[in-house]
């Protein structure tokens, strides 16, 4: 598994998306007033069904993709969790709602899609199909996250059949770890995998969710080389819903039992936690991503709390978008978001 940089594929997608879309320095500068500008901040409104791009000194929304609607098709996307700015393309995971979550759906709603969408909301390249659940050739169950990968490729962490899959433009798996539908904790098992990142150093970091640790593999043979806790155990990590890698070698990790966000060592200790509980929010808040910026700052989706916040290394909130405990798709309002990324701060992420 190759992790060399190439802009070939990055420009023949420009030529199927009908957009402009560089690498390096170039990378952020197309796109129309508003979109695509460093320091906005893309977010997947989980239960908005919704990706907005957000102006964080107007809080305004200056770009969507996702009509609300929670069937599956060209213009929407159902329970999105994950996305990520590729060029002037964004890379968007359509996770689906389980039962109970969308009312108009009260079995749950599938749409196990992953999406490369044009800044006109055009689906330009997909894996999965809409509303189809399974394991085969192009079939997904519950892809919770996606990662654009330095050589054109997407890992995609396809969490209900427990497994982390890469696959090409032309849609072929080329890499898998974990059994596909067989939940574990033993040799390249996973449950319920969240996410995965791939390392510089070429392995491949997973938040192993229902195994309430992360994990750090060698792509090449599947073994672990790097685990936290070293034992499972809900007291240190309850479901894991995200780990990032940082440059220093720390790893940031999504405790999202306990609602909170730890950084820990290479050696296990903890140097950073924040918690998000608040009196005057939702008792069991649950955050799902927390991303270091390159300011130090530390973006968390603090998911049902309805917010997106930055906290500084003291645990001071200098940043809000949404109304804590206010679900809404009004001006400055979210629903549930499980993801935010600054776009053009991929400090501790695989960069596009």
């Amino acid at each position: 598994m190759t992790i060399n940089r190439t802009g070939t594929l990055l420009r023949s997608l420009a030529v199927l998306a009908g957009a402009t879309v560089l690498t390096g320095a170039a990378l952020l500068a197309d796109g129309g007033p508003g979109f695509n500008t460093p320091g906005n901040i893309l977010i997947s409104d989980q239960s908005n069904n919704r990706v907005i791009e957000v102006d964080p000194n107007t809080h305004n929304v200056v770009w969507t993709f996702g009509d609300g609607s929670s069937v599956p098709g060209p213009t929407s996307v159902v329970g999105v969790n994950d996305a990520q700015r590729v060029g002037s393309l964004t890379l968007v995971a359509g996770t689906g709602v389980p039962g109970g979550l969308e009312p108009s759906c009260p079995s749950g709603c599938a749409d196990n899609r992953v999406m490369l969408v044009n800044q006109q909301g055009q689906i330009v390249w997909q894996y999965g199909q809409a509303g189809v659940t399974g394991s085969g050739p192009n079939e997904l169950n519950t892809p919770v996250q996606n990662t654009f990968l330095p050589n054109g490729n997407v890992m995609i962490t396809d969490q209900a059949n427990n497994r982390v899959i890469i696959v090409t433009m032309q849609k072929q798996i080329v890499w898998q770890y974990g059994m596909t539908g067989v939940s574990g904790s033993g040799f390249n098992q996973l449950n319920n995998p969240n996410s995965a990142e791939l390392l510089s150093n070429g392995n491949v970091l997973i938040a192993d969710q229902a195994n309430n640790r992360a994990i750090e593999v060698s792509p090449r043979n599947h073994e672990i080389v790097w685990q936290y806790p070293a034992r499972p155990n809900p007291a240190l990590l309850n479901t894991a819903a995200f780990a990032s890698r940082l440059p220093d070698g720390n790893t940031l990790i999504t405790d999202a039992g306990n609602n909170r966000i730890i950084e820990v060592t290479s050696n296990g200790a903890v140097v950073f936690m924040y918690s998000t509980l608040d009196p005057s929010g939702n008792p069991n808040p649950q955050p799902t991503r927390a991303v270091r910026l390159r300011d130090g700052l530390t973006l968390i989706s603090d998911q049902f709390n309805d917010r997106v916040i930055a906290v500084t290394q003291q645990g001071a909130i200098v940043y809000t978008q949404g109304v804590l405990n206010v679900p809404g798709n009004g001006w400055d309002q979210l629903n549930a978001p499980y993801d935010a990324k600054v776009i053009g701060d991929y400090f501790g992420l695989t960069p596009p």
